[in-house]
């Protein structure tokens, strides 16, 4: 952590590892002019599945010009996308501990429809961050902010649903916790943070804390 800034690109239902930026970092500047990145979390979300990794992807608007800006994606509801992932997180939570105690305040996020996918994971997030008892500083880019500014710890590009493209982050190191198939496959790391508060709950915030205080 070389700032007290960091910078990060929107998020649906964001990673355990961005949520850990969002409590270490007294600024956050979250970029919304930026070419909108293909295969990422801007529209993605793992969660843990009876098979294993589960993958929620909300399908955005084919754009006429092949560089979209991030604040101007659309989503789209030609396929029933919503109702899908809605039962994709019942079949995988629903046994989890607490489950029943948050599934209520999220259901508005599969029946009711955004047009925006920036303003829709704005929402989720202001959702989650009353579920944690959260209240980060939270900014908006006025413009693209370019690679390398010294201003910033750039986690725009790092956070990645593929490892391929996963830059190295030395303030976060997975721990593992009880998760609803882990006697099955296994602890999985670094799942959408419904992972975390399906199976923690109130400890939640605790676990974020924790996986970056002993670095």
């Amino acid at each position: 952590m070389n700032n007290t800034k960091v910078l990060l690109a929107t998020s649906f239902f964001a990673p355990i590892q961005y949520y850990c930026k969002l409590i270490q970092y007294p600024e956050i500047v979250i970029e919304q002019w930026e070419h909108y990145s293909k295969q990422s979390y801007r529209n993605r979300c793992n969660i843990y599945g009876a098979n294993g990794v589960l993958p929620l992807s909300i399908p955005v608007v084919k754009a006429t010009n092949k560089k979209v800006l991030t604040k101007d994606v659309k989503i789209s509801y030609d396929t029933n996308w919503q109702k899908l992932h809605w039962k994709g997180i019942e079949a995988a939570y629903k046994s989890s501990p607490f489950y029943e105690y948050y599934i209520d305040d999220l259901e508005r996020f599969f029946t009711q429809k955004w047009d925006s996918l920036l303003e829709y994971n704005n929402e989720i997030q202001s959702e989650i961050f009353g579920i944690l008892e959260l209240e980060p500083n939270i900014q908006f880019t006025n413009d693209f902010i370019e690679f390398g500014s010294p201003e910033f710890d750039d986690f725009r590009e790092i956070i990645h649903p593929k490892s391929s493209k996963q830059g190295p982050d030395n303030t976060f190191k997975a721990k593992a916790y009880t998760q609803v198939f882990g006697d099955k496959y296994g602890f999985i790391e670094n799942l959408s943070i419904l992972d975390l508060i399906f199976n923690l709950g109130p400890d939640s915030l605790d676990y974020l804390e924790s996986v970056h205080s002993n670095l």
